[in-house]
């Protein structure tokens, strides 16, 4: 057995044995696979082998999309038949609401290139006269994808692995890491069988290995414990039964063909064809998540005992959607562990605060997203980036700050939701609120109605104060929702008069040292301001793509104050650290702290904001203190508002005039006091998050996670300005070899009386798919819809006229000049 690797790949599921295939596909040798038991042993055993291609999420789609091609492929190549069985998808809807949710999916699948179709009730009886179509909408009808065999693919993998060269060793547990530098030693023990359990032998070898993938599946707590991290990924159980042959069905099936995978959303399961009969697969409500601190060692390919009546609302609904179903039997049933992870998307990418150590972990629907994630993962360890955007996967999305009880909870959560209707503003309830500014009570008293980033509450907006509990949620709509009128009366505020948001959620981050300046002029791509300036700035991969959006405030010569996204503070501290890390023999010592909860950010924005500021300020010359010769636009001041110190940052992402009030967070609730009372008299609104981010859209400022991220440039971003090409910085000659292939525009739409985009619609230049939106809302300054979004250079300039699917027709559309709204930056400017 060989003990020096390149690559060595825990778990020998669907997701290990795929990741294995495909970077030795990639090119790399010298990779090998570890299983503590048999290939198969954990989830994928007992999965139901669905493949799934409707996905909300635009990098799972292009995962799942990539995985059902590429099963079709296997038998060719290993000889292996996987069992694919290409049946056709039925998602059925009950609902008016449901088929709007699948009409804003079907343009996300639209821009990843997956084939769909409608049906309405009268064809699905005519396709399938079994099924009860009386009370159904319609259906999204996927004709490509279908099941497979769990057992038999991961085979078909590993075979295909083993033909490139990898080495798959079974009953090897992997029990202790560590890091040597350059390479992971990895302690690993013999399983032997006794007494039908499996048990640690005394035979142990060491592994070094230059990179380390852990797909441990139900074994992550115990991986992230031995790594020392977090990984909120924690089994939940899931049942499915299995019936008796249906007489209907097989008398059906003399003269017609099987089934397609049926999807019940409404009421949260799905069914298949199994051998005459069907399976059944609820996701109710109050299953438990299990393992939360490990594994038993007892438990091997194991299940728990069933729990009919916790899924019996579901096994009538089959009855009442398959009408014949009703005097069919039970003929076996299924209950066990499939991991989850807090918004059920998997983790992939690097581990926080670790050097090539890999995570392929929580994957509820491993089956469908093997052969995605292990091409992609691939991609990210052979040429440092995927195709695709992969940050919304990445394992630090989750803060260290989660528990395991936060994690079990939530996980619990996200397999409920996985029919529960996916609003595009959707807000999950479960463990909240936990993280919370001070000033939390104060505005939830004045009608919030927050979302959670990061697992901070931040108001989304300003509901009526009489509003129910449920108002928030009875608010959520596809189209324009009750809480649209509040959105945009707060940005009508911002634009006319003044508005205060609470921001406390931005990432935040000190860098200093003798080594920083250096360091942080080769980490990001602009030119760093001076002393008590600000500039807006990217850091970049090594592969010339987005990484990261900051704005840097310079305090002192080799002192700076870094602010970017609330949503992925570890996300982008880990990657700060670890490239200072790098860098400091070279550049010098370089300290960087996280300092998010010690500051909290008010920011007060429109033309009135310096009349509400100067009814507070304490200054010497208090009628000039804010004037833009004393304070200009991109500047920073210490300032002192009643007995509040405040590090004032003269900068709006409303695009107005306005500053960034960051305080110390034990003093945010005198300073909100203060601020709302100073603000009475000039009409200040509190304003959320959902009419800022239309506002920002008005003057056309990108957001990481939307128009920047890691399958795009700043210069495709159309970002020039920003990118000082007369310096080396990370990235730059990648960037430059890359050009701009597509690039970013903002977009007017004429679109429906009723409706917003929501930013995963695609874009069309006649009947041709040219690109994809990556924001959408409504603009007040225009009174219509607004998006933006990447087209084919020729297409983004100004006055081009495209079309836009939403609610599954076309709108027109019309190309405008970046920031429509006061181009020349006059009220941000305005002088006092």
């Amino acid at each position: 057995m060989k003990t020096n690797v390149r690559a060595l790949v825990i778990g020998g599921g669907a997701i290990g044995t795929s990741v294995a295939y495909h970077l030795a596909r990639a090119g790399w040798d010298d990779i090998m696979l570890l299983e503590r038991d048999e290939l198969t042993s954990g989830s994928t055993w007992h999965a139901a082998g669905l493949l799934p291609l409707f996905n909300m999420s635009y990098a799972v789609s292009h995962i799942h999309d990539y995985s059902v091609k590429f099963y079709k492929t296997l038998e060719e190549e290993t000889g292996l038949n996987a069992g694919f069985s290409v049946v056709g998808n039925l998602r059925m809807a009950r609902t008016d609401e449901r088929m709007d949710e699948y009409r804003v999916y079907a343009s996300t699948a639209e821009t990843v290139g997956v084939h769909y179709e409608w049906m309405t009730p009268d064809q699905i009886k005519e396709n399938w006269p079994l099924v009860n179509t009386e009370d159904l909408k319609g259906a999204i009808y996927h004709p490509e994808d279908g099941y497979i065999n769990p057992a038999d693919l991961t085979m078909a993998m590993a075979k295909g692995a083993r033909q490139r060269g990898v080495m798959i060793e079974r009953k090897w547990q992997a029990d202790a890491f560590e890091w040597k530098g350059d390479h992971w030693d990895v302690t690993c023990t013999k399983m032997v069988e006794k007494g039908g359990n499996l048990v640690p032998s005394d035979e142990q070898i060491v592994i070094s290995a230059e990179h380390v993938v852990t797909a441990s599946g139900n074994h992550a707590q115990r991986t992230a414990r031995m790594l020392g991290i977090k990984m909120p990924a924690i089994p939940v159980e899931h049942q499915f039964i299995v019936t008796e042959p249906d007489p209907a069905l097989v008398e059906f099936r003399k003269t017609h063909g099987e089934h397609p995978v049926l999807r019940d959303a409404d009421a949260k399961w799905y069914v298949r064809e199994e051998r005459g009969g069907w399976i059944l697969g609820p996701y109710e409500r109050n299953a438990p998540a299990r393992f939360e601190y490990g594994v038993p060692d007892t438990f091997r390919a194991d299940l728990f005992p069933l729990d009919l009546e916790r899924i019996e609302e579901e096994y009538m609904s089959m009855i009442h959607r398959i009408p014949s179903t009703e005097e069919v039997g039970l003929k076996d049933d299924f209950n066990g562990p499939i991991c989850y992870t807090p918004d059920g998307n998997p983790l992939v990418g690097p581990a926080p605060g670790l050097r090539n150590m890999w995570l392929a972990e929580g994957f509820s629907f491993g089956i469908t997203a093997a052969g995605g994630t292990g091409y992609y993962m691939a991609q990210m360890m052979v040429d440092g980036e995927a195709e695709i955007d992969m940050a919304s996967l990445d394992p630090k999305r989750f803060g260290s700050w989660m528990t395991t009880e936060y994690g079990a909870r939530k996980c619990e959560e996200a397999y409920e939701h996985v029919y529960i209707l996916h609003h595009p503003d959707e807000e999950r309830e479960v463990a909240r609120p936990l993280r919370t500014a001070p000033c939390y009570d104060r505005m939830k008293a004045r009608g919030a109605q927050f979302g959670c980033v990061n697992g901070f509450e931040r108001p989304n907006y300003f509901g009526p104060l009489d509003a129910p509990e449920t108002f928030d949620h009875d608010a959520r709509s596809f189209r324009r929702g009750e809480w649209w009128q509040y959105a945009v009366d707060e940005a009508k505020a911002v634009r006319e008069g003044v508005g205060l948001l609470d921001a406390s959620a931005f990432t935040k981050h000190t860098v200093k040292g003798p080594g920083a300046t250096a360091f942080l002029d080769w980490f990001t791509c602009n030119k760093l301001p001076k002393v008590g300036r600000i500039n807006l700035t990217y850091a970049l991969t090594p592969a010339g793509t987005t990484r990261t959006e900051y704005t840097i405030v310079r305090l002192a010569e080799d002192e700076y104050y870094l602010v970017s996204a609330g949503a992925l503070t570890d996300y982008d501290g880990d990657y700060l650290r670890k490239c200072a890390e790098d860098k400091a023999p070279e550049f010098g010592y370089i300290a960087v702290e996280n300092v998010t909860t010690q500051w909290g950010v008010f920011a007060i924005a429109g033309p009135k904001s310096r009349d509400v500021l100067a009814e507070v300020i304490k200054d010497a010359e208090p009628e000039t203190a804010l004037s833009n010769k004393r304070f200009p636009w991109l500047s920073a001041r210490q300032i002192e508002l009643g007995m509040c110190p405040v590090n004032a940052i003269r900068v709006a992402y409303t695009g107005e005039l306005g500053w960034e009030l960051h305080h110390p967070i034990e003093m945010q609730n005198y300073l909100f006091d203060l601020l709302e009372k100073a603000g009475e008299k000039h009409g200040l609104k509190l304003v959320g998050a959902r009419a800022q981010n239309w506002l920002r859209q008005e003057k056309s400022y990108r957001a990481f996670g939307h128009e920047l991220g890691r399958d795009a440039t700043p210069l495709e971003a159309d970002l020039p300005r920003f990118v000082d090409l007369s310096k080396e910085f990370q990235g730059k000659a990648a960037m430059e070899e890359i050009g701009v292939r597509s690039k970013c525009c903002t977009l007017l739409i004429d679109g429906p009386e009723d409706a917003d985009p929501w930013g995963v619609e695609a874009l069309y230049d006649g009947d041709k798919r040219v690109g994809r939106l990556t924001s959408g809302g409504y603009s007040v300054h225009f009174g219509k819809s607004i998006g933006m979004g990447y087209v084919s250079p020729e297409l983004a300039a100004p006055g081009t006229r495209l079309k836009i699917k939403m609610l599954d027709q076309l709108w027109d559309a019309e190309v405008v000049q970046d920031s429509p709204y006061d181009p020349k930056n006059e009220a941000i400017r305005v002088d006092g």
